[in-house]
């Protein structure tokens, strides 16, 4: 289970949403359908949203803005992990931001151990071009913020 925090404004070209290219070797030369909402994992013991909102500040560096997170659900990822995602409106530096690293033995087989960040840049992204940035199944939280801004 994970659980994720969409960051979203408003500005002259209309909605756009906060997302992060994913770190790592095997995400470093793609782009389209390699990046993601700030998310992580959690367990039984956590509320998904507290979980949101502690993953946007491990992914990215610092709090998420002030505000009341509006929930979108959840998706099942081709992977098998569901994904359960709040949006909330603010603002953010994405040049700012600093993430979390993890470390993976690279190369492969090779026994050395390397550190990368989850995220390695983060964007404001219209709806548009995020959807295509967006790993396949996350384009529906897309979906679900145009719904929950239109009604």
């Amino acid at each position: 289970m994970s659980a994720g925090l969409l960051l979203y404004r408003n500005s002259d070209q209309g909605v756009e949403v906060l997302v992060g290219h994913m770190g790592g070797p095997f995400w470093s030369r793609k782009d389209d359908g390699a990046w993601s909402i700030p998310k992580g994992e959690y367990d039984e013991h956590e509320e998904p949203q507290a979980a949101a909102l502690r993953e946007f500040q491990e992914e990215l560096g610092a709090p998420a803005p002030a505000g009341t997170p509006i929930p979108l659900g959840e998706v099942r990822q081709s992977g098998g992990k569901v994904v359960t995602v709040y949006a909330l409106e603010g603002d953010f530096d994405a040049a700012a931001a600093v993430s979390n690293t993890f470390e993976l033995e690279w190369p492969r087989g090779s026994g050395v151990m390397k550190t990368f960040p989850e995220l390695d840049r983060v964007a404001w992204l219209s709806l548009e071009v995020a959807r295509t940035k967006l790993v396949k199944a996350q384009g529906t939280f897309l979906d679900r913020l145009r719904a929950a801004l239109t009604t």
